[in-house]
């Protein structure tokens, strides 16, 4: 159940709570350190805040560090976000817009109210359209979280599962995460299949990754994995979505994917499962090289063309 529902679900439970913890922190007790706070719109496409080192009194919620640093305006006695900055949910071009919340690239399993801010979590706000889909499990641009900090306070161990151990694409991934500081396993794929308290990143081509359910639903698009994007002819092209589920672009041969969607439970709730995958080993290699900070940073997912552009996801109209 994404967390728009499970607001909407308790908000009459958590209006008390709210009203109290909203304007401030938890209580006394030192304020976790090196929190982010961004605040964007359009799937990550357009910048509304991003603060670095943003003001902290004490342990804070989600919704207090957002109340503190932002305008907020609230519904059901305090438990849903409205609007950020003036920029209120509701209808937005004849589709549905709202404001969702993901701590360290995880959509919040909680109300903002009373979800905790551990130290280096990353809070991001994003008002978009949901017209597909209200659950967008996980996303790809707080990297290198979940993988850094880990989920509600608790740092995970890191799989990284490859079709070809020891293959270009492998050993990229690999070292782009030991790299972050994070000391990443590698074993071959379904190394850690069950595992409920691994972060994994599978590394392949979709016709590889397929067997593990979740990443089979890569050619469904975002109603069943809130992914902006699917593979198409036994995963030999991947088409390219934009926010209302329309084929913007099609890429064929040699093109990638890096993606992040639900896989086991976990603490506070399901631990993702990323893909780089792509529709051949040259798609692959492709998505690997692009598995960086700088091209993944603010985005819910990442396309990559045979030329190694690459592409947020959704698409946007046009593009």
């Amino acid at each position: 159940m994404s967390p728009r529902r499970r607001e909407g679900l308790l908000a009459g439970a958590l209006a008390a709570l709210a009203a109290v913890v909203s304007g401030c922190g938890l209580g006394a007790g030192k304020a976790p350190g090196g929190v982010q706070l961004l605040v964007t719109r359009d799937f990550g496409a357009v910048t509304i805040d991003a603060a670095g080192a943003p003001k902290l009194r004490g342990q804070e919620t989600a919704m207090s560090l957002l109340r503190r640093n932002v305008r907020v305006s609230t519904r059901y006695g305090g438990a849903f976000v409205q609007g950020i900055d003036g920029l209120e949910g509701g209808h937005e071009g004849g589709s549905p817009v709202d404001w969702f919340y993901y701590v360290n690239g995880v959509e919040a399993s909680e109300g903002a109210a009373t979800t905790t801010v551990h130290p280096g979590d990353r809070i991001w706000w994003d008002r978009h359209d949901w017209s597909q889909t209200d659950d967008v499990p996980a996303v790809v641009g707080s990297f290198p979280e979940p993988f850094l900090h880990g989920l509600g306070g608790k740092r995970l161990p890191v799989r990284v599962e490859c079709a070809q151990a020891g293959g270009e694409a492998c050993t990229t991934v690999t070292k782009r995460l030991r790299a972050q500081g994070v000391p990443a396993a590698v074993s071959a794929l379904g190394g850690a299949a069950g595992a409920t308290q691994t972060l994994r990143v599978a590394v392949g081509t979709w016709h590889e990754l397929a067997a593990e359910p979740a990443l089979a639903t890569l050619r469904e698009g975002p109603r069943a994995n809130g992914v902006y994007a699917r593979f198409q002819r036994g995963g030999g092209s991947l088409a390219l979505l934009d926010a209302d589920g329309r084929v913007t672009q099609t890429l064929a041969a040699g093109s990638g994917l890096i993606a992040a969607t639900r896989g086991a439970a976990g603490p506070g709730g399901s631990v993702p499962l990323w893909a780089v995958t792509g529709t051949d080993a040259a798609g692959v290699d492709a998505a690997s090289r692009a598995f960086a900070a700088g091209t993944l940073r603010d985005r819910f997912a990442v396309a990559v063309t045979p030329a190694g552009a690459a592409l947020a996801l959704p698409t946007r109209p046009g593009a």
